[in-house]
């Protein structure tokens, strides 16, 4: 079979192999996520570590799903239900994806430039519109391949929150030991922060944009083709997704533990456990944790939104083209692929706009939350039962462990859910 087998590629070192697992997972710690993990750390201590304990497997099971759907297939997910899936399944949940993005994409850039003007001053709104347009400028501009090096250097960005531990002290005893048994309560706040950590790591848009960016991955690659077409390139594409996703997932739970630790070490046992932003959690950092943790915090939430808010744009891009059967990629020119582009744009232009009305940032980041946990559960299910479908994945169906652990996470988030829906009143 022609084309059967990728192109070998001895002396490849692991890190080169990483990619959209790694970009993936580095955006969930976005601003809006860091807030999220503050608020936890702030407000319950260590009692809240053990939630990155059982997320981990969790999304790098469903994850990996993904990654195979988009690298099997040659579609991403939104391509993948139009053509197995109900239409007002598809539209439903693309437009619902859509919304949630432009609102994420306007906390974080508001975030970014409330962080710059707590490091050197001056006008947030001004920052906000910088950070907006240069990330715009260089999603459009870049082509995929040039443009996800950047991205790659982007998530030493979190590395930030591991530069803070070296700024306190660390009882590692206590720690450990409310990671593995905490002291857990039924009190409603918190059930939803609970709630609230789970919907931040386990997030659609990250699903659309590792599946779609196993396809640019694909075609990007001298040889490459979908694996339902080339058989024989199957297990170094595995190898590679595995490694890829297991190590940015890791990396982006260590963080999410490090962010909840940093703050329940400082904030928390100062008597501080109500931080509704990250740029509020930088400053409250300061006069306890002193001029470096802050400097760092601040400097992290920047980095960290830059990172993001492609992952948002473009998985939102992404999921219309692929309902739309639009020219899509990033590594087309803008020209080409005038649709797919026009919402990377119009989503981030919302999105730095809406920075300028009297929306609630926090108000906007709950709703988003709730839309993302509320879309999550059927496009899991959707997914899973697309990974399981000869139709869809050839003879490359999901093995029994992978369905397991990913119907699990789709149990887990079902519950979570209705937990929030429960805590609504």
């Amino acid at each position: 079979m022609p084309h059967s087998r990728l192109p070998a590629e001895p002396g490849t070192r692991w890190y080169r192999k990483l990619g959209p697992g790694l970009i993936t997972g580095a955006a969930d710690d976005d601003p809006s996520g860091i807030a999220t993990y503050s608020q936890a750390g702030a407000q319950f201590g260590f009692n809240m570590l053990w939630t990155v304990l059982l997320t981990y497997p969790l999304m790098a099971a469903i994850q990996i799903v993904s990654a195979r759907i988009g690298r099997v297939s040659g579609h991403g997910l939104a391509g993948n239900i139009r053509m197995h899936y109900p239409a007002w399944l598809l539209y439903g949940v693309v437009l619902l994806l859509l919304v949630a993005n432009t609102i994420n994409i306007a906390a974080d850039v508001s975030a970014m430039g409330q962080a710059a003007t707590l490091l050197i001053g001056g006008q947030p709104h001004l920052y906000t519109i910088a950070f907006g347009l240069v990330s715009l400028g260089l999603q459009v501009f870049i082509p995929y391949t040039r443009y996800v090096r950047v991205l790659k250097w982007l998530t030493l960005a979190l590395l930030a929150y591991v530069g803070i531990l070296f700024t306190v002290h660390i009882p590692w005893m206590q720690v450990i030991a409310a990671t593995v048994w905490p002291q857990l309560s039924w009190r409603p706040e918190y059930i939803t922060t609970v709630v609230a950590v789970f919907g931040t790591t386990i997030s659609p848009y990250l699903f659309f944009w590792q599946a779609s960016q196993e396809v640019e991955e694909q075609q990007a690659t001298p040889g490459a083709l979908p694996l339902i077409e080339a058989p024989g390139q199957a297990r170094a594409s595995y190898r590679r997704i595995k490694l890829d996703t297991y190590v940015g997932m890791g990396f982006s739970n260590l963080i999410a533990f490090f962010i909840m630790m940093t703050t329940a070490l400082t904030l928390h046992m100062q008597g501080v456990t109500d931080i509704q932003t990250s740029a509020q959690a930088a400053s409250a950092l300061r006069p306890i944790a002193g001029d470096m943790a802050f400097m760092l915090f601040g400097l992290g939430v920047i980095g960290t939104g830059f990172l993001a808010i492609p992952v948002l744009a473009g998985s939102a891009a992404y999921a219309m083209a692929g309902a739309f059967q639009w020219t899509e990629g990033l590594e087309l020119p803008p020209g080409r692929a005038k649709a797919f582009y026009s919402i990377i744009v119009l989503s981030t232009l919302i999105g730095i706009a809406l920075g300028f009305t009297p929306l609630d940032p926090i108000k906007a980041l709950y709703w988003s939350a709730v839309i993302n946990g509320v879309i999550s559960v059927p496009i899991m299910a959707v997914m899973m039962l697309m990974a399981s479908n000869p139709k869809v994945m050839g003879r490359f169906v999901v093995s029994p462990r992978l369905r397991w652990l990913g119907w699990l996470a789709t149990a887990v988030m079902a519950a979570a859910v209705a937990a929030m829906f429960a805590t609504l009143g």
